[in-house]
This record gives structure tokens, sequence and C-alpha cells, in this order.
């Protein structure tokens, strides 16, 4: 079964930047669709960005400006570079994608287990 690995949570000051990584381990045929989601207690799991095979992206209104989706199809990675960060981006944020497995294999949506972006003012 394919995991995520993430990279990249921590602490940091209102304003300042973090960089999010995170790559499939274990046999892999295909990336399509790779993105973040966040999470803060008490409220939903929401999209933060997607990226497809492509280069196509999506934003969430609250971050557009401010955090750039990226991947390295060579290495099957996605990237998340977060700016100005705010208190309000304090969240656990997931990695997300959609895996194929094998040429035999259907795809299938792969979750990394979060990393914790706290944002102190």
């Amino acid at each position: 079964q394919v995991q995520l690995v993430e990279s990249g949570g921590g602490w940091v000051q209102a304003g300042g930047s973090l960089r999010l990584s995170c790559a499939p381990s274990g046999n892999i045929f295909s990336v399509n669709i790779m993105g973040w989601y966040r999470q803060a207690p008490g409220k939903q799991r929401d999209l933060v960005a997607l990226i497809s095979s492509s280069g196509t992206t999506t934003y969430a209104d609250s971050v557009k400006g401010r955090f750039t989706i990226s991947r390295d199809n060579a290495k099957n990675t996605v990237f998340l570079q977060m700016s100005s960060l705010k208190p309000e981006d304090t969240a656990v944020y997931s990695c997300y994608a959609n895996i194929r497995a094998s040429a035999w294999s259907t795809s299938e949506i792969s979750w990394g287990q979060g990393t914790q972006v706290t944002v102190s003012s």
C-alpha cells in the first residue's frame, strides 16, 4: 500500500514562512492530482491547494497570493510554500494524492498522517 511521507511542519511567527513537502513511498505507477488540506480544531477539513500532473493549480481563497503549490513529477513530490503566515493558518496540514500503484490497478486516494503548522501572533 502506498504511503505519503510529509515534512516541513513546525512553529513560526506571523509573517513568516514554511515549506511543506510530501512524497509517496511504495510501488507507484503514476501519480495524478496531489495537494494539501488542513484542519483546525473544531473545524472541518478544508482544501488548501491542488495541483494536477500537468501543473494546473487550485487554491482556497484564504491562501491565494500567499501560498504556492508545486510538484516535481520526476520524484512524485508535492510542495507547499507558505508565506505571510497568519495565526488563522494554524492547523494540521495533510498531504493528498491520487495514485495508481501499477498498470493493473485503479487509482486510489492516499493521505499523509498530517503535520502541525502553528503560527503565533
